[in-house]
């Protein structure tokens, strides 16, 4: 039980941050401490397994492999949304960088035969 709220709380407030501050240095700075820390987690697991089996006893879970399974879900949850948020926002530049591109090289339209014929006023 103890699990099951603690992965639905972090997934929940780690999307409420993400989704409010995606794209600032802040966030991609949280991003980056995050996996280090996830990495380190890992390590620490290789290393002593008897104490992931402690803390997983801790928080419910039966094995440490199934905590560790269960940081790995919401670790892969993220750097999808991650992933998604970061082609969005690729999508949204790249349609501005066309667009500019576009308005830039513009040419005027051609003149109708009618409006050549008009003299000029100089």
């Amino acid at each position: 039980m103890i699990i099951q709220i603690l992965l639905i709380g972090a997934v929940l407030v780690l999307m409420v941050f993400f989704l409010r501050n995606h794209g600032t240095t802040r966030t991609a700075a949280g991003v980056k401490i995050g996996f280090v820390l996830f990495i380190l987690f890992g390590v620490l697991a290789v290393l002593w397994p008897d104490a992931l089996t402690v803390v997983a006893d801790l928080v419910g879970v039966g094995r440490g492999t199934d905590l560790l399974l269960y940081g790995l879900v919401v670790a892969f949850a993220f750097a999808m949304v991650n992933t998604y948020l970061r082609f969005k926002e690729l999508e949204l530049r790249h349609a501005r960088l066309a667009r500019a591109i576009a308005v830039q090289s513009a040419e005027p339209p051609a003149l109708d035969h009618e409006e050549k014929n008009v003299p000029s006023a100089s």
